[in-house]
């Protein structure tokens, strides 16, 4: 990250989190109860997780069922965005997921030149068979419908979703899932994001776009109004991208999705999961996960929250 981005986005999260207010958490809620009860639920899963690959057995670099011998290969995005990675480039340990993808490797034993990067779309890595690589990286919601035909390792992150909308537009007023009705909208095919705008605030005619940068261009270009992404996602969007743009609010989670959270995906069956999710579990036991998250993302904000 260059040293202005880098200064602009930790100016911005100190004054949102100096700003305070009612709003929002990881888990999407203000009932302090409720977020308490699903962090204990997902703590809970992600220990019951790193047991079973306890007990898998030997993860030994050696030992584990790799696509190329003595190589993590590891697939994400083309391009790759901040502040997920920075400069376009998943090698240079810059970024959430990159800095995690290499924590991640260092604690199953590899050294950073024994990982490999390769690029996937975003769609086409959610479809059954053989992967030509050991796990993609590239904010992957766990959901049950993908996880027929993929598997997913224990979450890595959780967030919410936000609103981007353009300055001056009815999205950018809104107070209510009827009121973002009466603006255009977009978004990227095959993406939970795209899921919760139909499914959720039941917006009719989303146009779709192949990637994440059609869907800025199209609103840099006026073409739609606004568009759903993950609040790391809409602070860097918002900020650098997309200037005449505003996060206009934060949402709650999908019904039946909270605590799901980002994970990394894998061909079903994959006998390196468990190995991996132990490895995920220690890391977030010893807190660098949160430690990488304050580093590089930013969570909380005096931003309004559009429940219903």
């Amino acid at each position: 990250m260059n040293t202005r981005l880098l200064a602009l986005l930790t100016v911005l999260a100190l004054l949102i989190v100096a700003c305070g207010g009612e709003t929002t958490d990881d888990e999407g809620t203000t009932d302090g109860t409720e977020e308490a009860t699903d962090e204990e639920a997902s703590d809970e899963a992600n220990e019951d997780a790193g047991d079973e690959a306890a007990e898998a057995g030997d993860c030994e670099v050696d030992s584990l069922p790799l696509f190329a011998d003595g190589t993590l290969t590891i697939a994400t995005g083309e391009p790759v965005f901040p502040p997920w990675m920075i400069d376009d480039d998943p090698t240079n340990g810059e970024g959430f997921e990159s800095a995690v993808a290499y924590a991640l490797a260092e604690e199953m034993g590899f050294s950073a030149d024994q990982v490999e990067w390769v690029r996937t779309e975003f769609d086409a890595a959610i479809t059954p068979g053989d992967k030509d690589y050991d796990f993609n990286m590239q904010q992957y919601s766990i959901t049950e419908e993908r996880d027929e035909v993929v598997d997913f390792s224990v979450p890595y992150y959780e967030s919410q979703k936000s609103v981007i909308a353009l300055n001056g537009t009815p999205a950018a007023e809104a107070t209510s899932f009827e009121e973002l009705q009466a603006g255009t909208w977009g978004a990227t095919v095959g993406t939970t994001d795209l899921d919760y705008m139909e499914n959720v605030l039941e917006l009719e005619d989303v146009a779709v776009f192949d990637t994440q940068a059609d869907v800025v261009a199209a609103m840099v270009a006026g073409q739609i109004d606004a568009t759903v992404a993950a609040l790391p996602t809409a602070l860097f969007l918002t900020a650098v991208e997309i200037e005449d743009a505003t996060i206009a609010a934060v949402l709650p989670a999908e019904e039946g999705t909270e605590g799901e959270g980002m994970g990394l995906l894998f061909s079903e069956g994959s006998e390196l999961k468990p190995c991996v999710d132990a490895a995920l579990t220690s890391l977030d036991e010893a807190g660098t996960l949160d430690e990488l998250a304050v580093e590089w993302l930013q969570g909380d904000g005096d931003i309004p929250l559009i429940e219903s």
